[in-house]
């Protein structure tokens, strides 16, 4: 039996992309591209569905590390997807935001970023965020040098720090994660949105991201129903 409505914030970890291109013989990219296309199906999917908001994990600061032509490859994946296969988002009057540090993001990335925002700013629907370059430590480190700078200008009392003016401090100003979803089975949440997901539900599918599909997305949204949230009080 269903217990509640459909979250309000979901947040997906869209791990498994090169795994499931490595067991069949394909390189990670081609599993990188598979799992754009994945994306642009479950977004359009999640706000027919009414979710008013969805983060995702596109880019971890520590992707960095891993090979150059990985890297090049999902930067041009970017600048590609963002070009060319997100239009329907202004169509949809969904905003678009991005979580995480700029530096050291190529000038394409960042220009791609930047007109996607500015271009659906006014929009008055769901919100599509979208963490790249993101670190939920680093942005914690961030928020804590912006808020210290404002107590040492004078411009707030340190008495007046609380949750509420770390969350309007934080990369976006958005409601806490109600449900975080995990694919390819890991049980982790790899530093992402640390300060968010305090009460969140987890779900760890064992679906590498390129097969999770509509069909898996409704499985996870039911199986969220039927949680009983408790937010650190006793079972109803």
């Amino acid at each position: 039996m269903e217990n509640q409505a459909l979250p309000n914030h979901v947040a997906i970890i869209m791990d498994g992309n090169g795994r499931w291109a490595l067991e069949r013989g394909k390189p990670r990219t081609f599993g990188h591209r598979e799992g754009a296309k994945t994306l642009k199906k479950l977004c359009r999917y999640a706000f027919d569905r009414g979710l008013k908001y969805l983060s995702v994990f596109a880019f971890s600061t520590e992707n960095f590390k891993r090979s150059e032509e990985e890297v090049s490859t999902l930067m041009n994946l970017f600048i590609e997807y963002f070009q060319k296969e997100f239009d329907f988002v202004k169509k949809d009057h969904v905003k678009v935001v991005f979580s995480g540090r700029r530096n050291p993001l190529p000038e394409k990335v960042l220009s791609v970023m930047d007109r996607m925002m500015e271009e659906t700013k006014g929009n008055d629907g769901p919100v599509f965020n979208i963490c790249l370059n993101y670190g939920g430590q680093a942005e914690i480190a961030d928020m804590t040098k912006n808020i210290s700078k404002l107590v040492l200008d004078g411009k707030i009392d340190i008495d007046k720090i609380d949750e509420t003016l770390i969350q309007h401090h934080l990369y976006q100003d958005l409601p806490p994660v109600d449900f975080v979803i995990r694919t390819s089975g890991e049980l982790r949440i790899s530093n992402f949105m640390l300060y968010q997901v305090a009460y969140a539900e987890f779900y760890f599918p064992k679906v590498y991201f390129p097969d999770f599909d509509e069909e898996q997305f409704a499985l996870a949204l039911l199986e969220y129903q039927k949680r009983n949230r408790r937010f650190g009080g006793v079972k109803a």
